[in-house]
């Protein structure tokens, strides 16, 4: 598409399988009403990239269209030092200093998310007097006008005031007498997913940071919160694939670090279904005798490791959101014990009624069938239960060794438990079998 027949529209539903030069002269050519939403809908990833293939005298209108806390994003993104500089440099001064003091903060921390814009009031002001305040706040381009917080001359934080509850309040009364005290705040320290926590637990449009001195920093609001979460959500989902998480979009990754990203973790699981072979070498003589059992093999372990994969799933997902802790793992066990021994009982009566029937249609399981069927049952029962029961622990097990419980990928919980199932196949039929087929 020529540059000039690029609007925001087209360019937003081609932007993700455009190479960066071409991003770049298509950007350029959107009319400006249309190209100052469209930068600010980028993410930060996308909006450094921009800027670093602009031209050096572009570069100051964007980067100053930025709040504080979304330049902060964009300069971690540039991996060239020289260039982070350059563009810092570009800033306003009053801007540069509140973007470096937020550099100061770990990227991941409620500091480094925070933006320092936010609206303040001192608590012997009138409501009138503190409209009237804010309406000049407001012109410096808050970052959030749904509270007000409540400061002492040291910065401290001492309560917080919607704008709902200010424009309903008489103008002649003072705000540390309509302020709330109860103020819900977070360390300048704490972890974002953290942060992302609390604002879901309290239902709030923003948060207020605090240092470790109670002076207020700046805020967290519900947009960054979404951003963090939408990342950590992406990097979980992706580790439970059995892959490293990937840095970039799909399409913007190149192919040498997909292949590193997901070579790793293939050869570690391609090692572990190795074990599956020597389990099955270990009962190559009762295979051998009753050549019926290597039939039901991929039925046997694959359903210990799908109900494995679903407990792990489950257990990660509700430690993501706190449902679950170390201190619920008992409980934990029980729970799936009793979910596991149902769901065994559940395909156990799928696969012997399949086995009785197949018999009767076509003949294909020998005069012994019921036999085979029983150890089928009764095998299928034992590895779902075991398959659900390590499922669920796993992800403790890793957290307990300090990693991430995401870690516990469906893939590495199907391995593992591929090798238990054989042996608990084998070991019922040569319990069941004894005498007649083997």
């Amino acid at each position: 598409m020529p540059e000039a027949s690029w609007d925001a529209d087209s360019l937003r539903e081609a932007w993700p399988s455009m190479e960066l030069e071409d991003r770049a002269s298509a950007f350029a050519a959107l009319q400006r009403s249309d190209a100052d939403d469209f930068f600010l809908e980028l993410s930060a990833q996308d909006q450094a990239a921009i800027l670093v293939a602009l031209p050096n005298g572009e570069r100051r209108l964007w980067m100053r269209l930025l709040a504080p806390d979304d330049a902060v994003d964009v300069i971690q993104e540039v991996e060239d030092e020289d260039q982070k500089t350059a563009l810092l440099e570009i800033l306003d001064a009053s801007t540069r200093n509140e973007v470096r003091a937020l550099l100061a903060y770990a990227e991941d921390a409620a500091g480094g998310l925070m933006s320092p814009r936010f609206a303040r009031l001192r608590p012997d002001m009138a409501v009138a007097e503190a409209i009237r305040y804010l309406r000049r706040q407001a012109r410096e381009e808050l970052e959030t006008i749904y509270y007000a917080y409540v400061l002492d001359q040291d910065q401290k934080l001492l309560g917080v005031i919607s704008f709902r509850d200010l424009f309903a309040t008489a103008g002649d009364r003072v705000i540390s007498d309509v302020m709330l005290t109860d103020v819900v705040s977070v360390a300048d320290s704490l972890d974002q997913e953290e942060v992302a926590k609390v604002i879901a637990q309290y239902d709030l449009n923003a948060l207020p940071v605090v240092d470790a001195d109670n002076r207020m920093q700046g805020i967290v609001t519900v947009d960054d919160i979404v951003d963090v979460v939408q990342d950590a959500a992406t990097e979980d989902i992706q580790k439970l694939g059995g892959m490293e998480a990937l840095d970039t979009p799909y399409m913007q990754t190149g192919m040498l670090s997909m292949i590193k990203k997901r070579a790793g973790w293939l050869a570690a699981l391609f090692l572990g279904e190795m074990l599956t072979a020597s389990a099955m070498s270990r009962y190559e003589d009762e295979i051998a005798k009753a050549v019926v059992l290597a039939l039901f093999v991929p039925l046997i372990i694959s359903s210990g490791g799908n109900s494995g994969s679903q407990a792990t799933t489950l257990i990660i997902r509700a430690m993501a959101l706190g449902e679950v802790t170390v201190r619920d793992v008992w409980r934990i066990v029980r729970r799936e014990l009793t979910a596991g021994f149902a769901l065994g009982v559940i395909l156990a009566a799928i696969g012997l009624v399949r086995i009785l029937v197949w018999q009767q249609l076509f003949h294909s399981y020998g005069e012994h069938y019921v036999q085979v069927a029983a150890t089928v049952a009764t095998s299928l029962l034992g590895v779902v239960t075991w398959g659900t029961l390590v499922g669920s622990m796993l992800p403790f097990a890793i957290r307990g060794l300090g990693f991430d419980p995401a870690s516990a990928s469906a893939p590495f919980v199907a391995t593992l438990v591929d090798v238990c199932g054989l042996m608990i196949y084998f070991n019922v039929a040569s319990i069941i079998l004894r005498g007649s087929m083997l």
